[in-house]
């Protein structure tokens, strides 16, 4: 997972774009998301990857990574307050099996 904090300053400050930007990332991800046909070989290169870039900087900064499902539900989080945002993510899950259960 994480390699640890980084060290130094950070180049450029917060408001430094990669190259290309936001949409050129979009369109980058969809590239290679296309290279695979089936959903082993997207989750091994293209997924798992970036996910696990993303695990390791949200470490770094001290943030919790939640994942939850149904579509997709990401939470970037103090540790602090993802124990609340898990329980509320699970009241919500319990609450609509309830309501399949009664149709």
């Amino acid at each position: 997972m994480a390699q640890g904090k980084p060290r130094g300053k950070p180049k450029g400050g917060p408001r430094t774009k990669a190259k290309g930007g936001p949409k050129a990332l979009r369109e980058d991800l969809l590239a290679r998301m296309a290279e695979y046909s089936d959903a082993e070989s997207l989750n091994d290169n293209v997924i798992t990857p970036f996910i696990s870039a993303l695990e390791a900087v949200c470490a770094d900064r001290g943030y919790v990574l939640n994942i939850y499902g149904e579509g997709s539900n990401l939470v970037v989080s103090s540790p602090d307050d993802a124990s609340v945002i898990f329980q509320l993510v699970e009241d919500y899950f319990s609450a609509q099996e309830d309501g399949e259960e009664e149709d």
